[in-house]
């Protein structure tokens, strides 16, 4: 008897890697500072490249900037900088790495205003996940009011490549929206763990 194939969103069907993330990490939902400061940083790395760039990046990324921990990444100094620039694994932008020095810094001023960064985050879609119900990827929006809201709110507190559509990589990635498709086999998943 022939098993049907899993219907899922055409973005990742071009290889293993973000096969693997689709099914197992996009449009989850976050709530651990840390892995939310990782996809801060890991979206603004990306601004010009596609997904597919950071994704292969993304093992050496969490190893050069200590797991991605705030605290550590808020007190790299210049010539830690300088080091990360010659480093050929992650996108050596000096916009980039030094923005995510600075971001470190205010996620650290954010968790110390609300407790943690996680509460901060989840008041632009109201500690909800927003379920959308898109037939196609070509329906999906590349920003929202929502989007909008928090990167303008993120760019009054200091922190940089955080326009909108970087945002609203960030509520995909995140699982603060549903962005699967409609007959994507996680679509369904994932609006019944959030039920």
């Amino acid at each position: 008897m022939m098993t049907k194939k899993k219907s899922r969103c055409d973005w990742c069907t071009g290889s293993e890697i973000e096969m693997d993330y689709h099914d197992n990490e996009w449009g989850v939902p976050l709530h651990d500072d840390q892995r939310l400061f990782e996809f801060l940083i890991l979206e603004g790395a990306q601004a010009g490249l596609s997904w597919l760039t950071i994704l292969k990046k993304r093992d050496h990324y969490l190893k050069v900037f200590d797991q991605f921990d705030p605290r550590l990444v808020a007190a790299y100094s210049d010539q830690k900088i300088e080091q990360l620039l010659q480093d050929a694994g992650i996108v050596r932008n000096r916009l980039k790495v030094s923005s995510a020095v600075s971001n470190a810094q205010r996620f650290l001023e954010v968790q110390q205003e609300f407790g943690s960064f996680e509460h901060y985050i989840w008041q632009f879609t109201d500690t909800k996940v927003i379920q959308n119900q898109w037939p196609s990827m070509k329906h999906i929006p590349s920003n929202t009011r929502e989007s909008d809201a928090m990167s303008k709110d993120l760019k009054k507190r200091g922190f940089r490549f955080v326009g909108t559509t970087i945002c609203y990589a960030f509520m995909q990635a995140t699982g603060m929206v549903n962005d699967h498709v409609i007959d994507c086999y996680r679509h369904t998943e994932l609006m019944i763990c959030d039920g």
